[in-house]
């Protein structure tokens, strides 16, 4: 404790660079770590997608006789947004 130096006000004051700040917080991921979460996206993409699309296909009687706002149409952009999304994480938890 006696070799420590105090620091000035001066240094105390001034704020720090947030690029600085970016870089000590940004964690170092290992590239299997990337590879499994970015295949747990990717499946999980493929996973919603394949099985909304096949849950909707059954289900398709129903949906119509309904006639609710939300048609088939709508379904299946959502389905296919979700999934989308889904591999859209997973592609840039692979890239970054």
């Amino acid at each position: 404790m006696a070799g420590d130096k105090m620091p000035s006000v001066y240094t105390l004051d001034k704020p720090e660079k947030l690029e600085d700040l970016l870089k000590e917080d940004r964690a170092d991921d290992c590239l299997p770590c990337k590879i499994v979460g970015g295949g747990a996206f990717l499946g999980l993409a493929a996973y919603s997608y394949l099985s909304g699309t096949s849950q909707l296909e059954r289900n398709r009687a129903q949906i119509i006789a309904k006639r609710s706002l939300f048609g088939m149409r709508s379904r299946k952009l959502g389905i296919t947004g979700i999934s989308l999304g889904l591999a859209f994480l997973g592609v840039w938890r692979l890239a970054k």
